[in-house]
């Protein structure tokens, strides 16, 4: 198949799947978006092993398509510590991390923005379906501050670590409570990076989103945090990576580690 078919035959399953009439369009931008919103919708359910060869064969093209980059194409501006501006699905590390909502399954709504629906929708559904199995076995919603490991499917990097920021309401500062939970949320990302043998991990600006934490002082935790632990304690992690998207943030993480 070439992408094309590809494309229709993945639409088409995932249609059939949901067993309702929904008009496929002519433009491949518009199909590959409406694979997309399907993927983004879709519930962690069983797939046949054809959907996921094509599916893997048509994802990870798209991702060698793309202008990947690995640690050394980044400048080293603090030792083991660096930031890049850039799309964390294009980086080619051990692991990325992901900022998750508490059910760890993903975002849900079609196209949207955010990073947890930007990984989910390049890696993959099995990336879903992993974390359902964690969340089954778990039990319970994931708490504030954990992090757990999947692997990263049809991503360069090798695994996606899930984690649960603190929320603050709109009008309001973080309080000392949230704070500690945001550093707990990178805390909990680097141990676990070191108990799997990581020796690089990319940060996205965890909680900076949809939660509203203030971007300057959710990069002052960020930045502490990763330098009090790569000081007192043995990993494995050679090189961190603060990841951001506007020039601002790339400034403001700059200056903190100058």
């Amino acid at each position: 198949m070439n992408k094309e078919e590809q494309l229709d035959f993945l639409i088409n399953y995932l249609i059939d799947e949901r067993k309702e009439a929904i008009e496929i369009p002519q433009d491949y931008n518009t199909k590959r978006n409406l694979l997309r919103s399907l993927m983004n919708v879709r519930l962690p359910l069983k797939v046949s092993d054809e959907f996921l060869k094509v599916q893997d064969d048509f994802l990870t093209a798209e991702t060698l398509s793309k202008d990947l980059t690995s640690v050394g194409d980044i400048l080293d501006v603090d030792g083991k510590i660096m930031v890049w501006q850039g799309d964390i699905v294009t980086l080619k590390v051990d692991g990325i991390v992901n900022a998750a909502n508490s059910k760890l399954l993903g975002c849900f709504i079609p196209l949207h923005n955010c990073i947890d629906n930007i990984i989910h929708s390049s890696s993959g559904v099995q990336l879903r379906e992993e974390c359902s199995r964690i969340m089954q076995l778990q039990g319970h919603d994931e708490e504030v501050g954990k992090a757990k490991i999947t692997g990263a499917y049809n991503l360069p990097s090798k695994y996606v670590i899930h984690t649960v920021g603190p929320a603050i309401p709109q009008g309001t500062k973080p309080s000392g409570k949230d704070c500690e939970a945001l550093k707990n949320c990178y805390t909990s990302c680097l141990e676990i990076a070191s108990k799997n043998n990581l020796e690089s991990l990319a940060f996205c600006s965890i909680s900076t989103g949809v939660f509203n934490f203030p971007r300057e002082k959710a990069a002052e935790i960020a930045v502490s945090t990763v330098r009090n632990y790569l000081d007192l304690n043995e990993t494995t992690l050679n090189h961190v990576i603060f990841d951001v998207f506007s020039d601002d943030s790339y400034s403001t993480y700059k200056n903190l580690l100058f």
